[in-house]
């Protein structure tokens, strides 16, 4: 489709040889459209963390293929690989991740400064990402003196600078409480509803709930999957 931003086709993840071989994933096949959130679950060891780490050019698969904005990623040199990432990818861990010596601002410009752009335009793209969660009064502060919501919220912006358009957000809100956690997700929601692809990777169904559409693995395959309308009853059932 025309409108993927992400694309596996096929992907199967092993690791180990011969009778003590493992599958991550299992031939998973999943697109993921601009303006739309995809979320994934599933119990502990179904390979959700493997999905993203995939999807983000950071495992690369067994078999199968990657395609991000139409480049397939095996195709790409580590230095193509390098750029895709910074100039495509977004990536939202549960533990913030951010470099405590740096401020908020200078956190968020560090992908634009690798990637070689001046350092005024990247102040000013910077700038912009941290008024986009609601934290440009905030640009000077280290993460140390900022809440774990406005670190997620920091992590978020460092996600989406320069126009990012595909973010993977990996368990996002798993040490914050319920009210700022909430809060994160309506952010990653606001800017996948702005034209970036997004995946979460969750074991909330309250939290899959801001999704469009939600996917069930389980021992690396995806087993069911539905759109919001449909989501409640699925989420209701047993595939735990």
């Amino acid at each position: 489709m025309t409108d993927a931003v992400l694309r596996l086709i096929g992907v199967t993840q092993q690791y180990g040889t011969g009778a003590t071989a493992v599958s991550a994933l299992s031939g998973v096949d999943l697109e993921v459209r601009r303006g739309e959130l995809v979320a994934v679950m599933g119990p502990s060891g179904s390979g959700k963390s493997t999905l993203l780490a995939i999807s983000g050019g950071l495992a690369i698969p067994t078999t199968g293929e990657v395609v991000v904005e139409g480049a397939y990623l095996s195709e790409q040199s580590p230095k193509q690989l390098a750029r895709l990432r910074r100039r495509s990818l977004g990536f939202v861990f549960q533990d913030f991740n951010l470099i405590p010596t740096l401020t908020a601002l200078e956190n968020v410009t560090l992908p634009l400064e690798l990637d070689g752009f001046r350092a005024r335009v990247a102040r000013r793209a910077g700038r912009d990402a941290l008024a986009s969660v609601g934290l440009e009064a905030k640009a000077d502060s280290y993460p140390d003196d900022l809440s774990g919501g406005q670190q997620q919220r920091v992590a978020i912006a460092r996600a989406v600078v320069g126009g990012r358009r595909l973010i993977l957000a990996d368990e996002p809100t798993g040490a914050l409480d319920s009210v700022t956690g909430e809060l994160v997700l309506k952010m990653l929601r606001a800017r996948v509803d702005a034209g970036a692809a997004g995946i979460l990777v969750t074991h909330e169904a309250r939290h899959a709930a801001f999704a469009d559409r939600i996917v069930f693995l389980r021992d690396g395959r995806i087993i069911d999957e539905s759109r919001r309308a449909g989501a409640e009853s699925l989420l209701a059932g047993d595939l735990r």
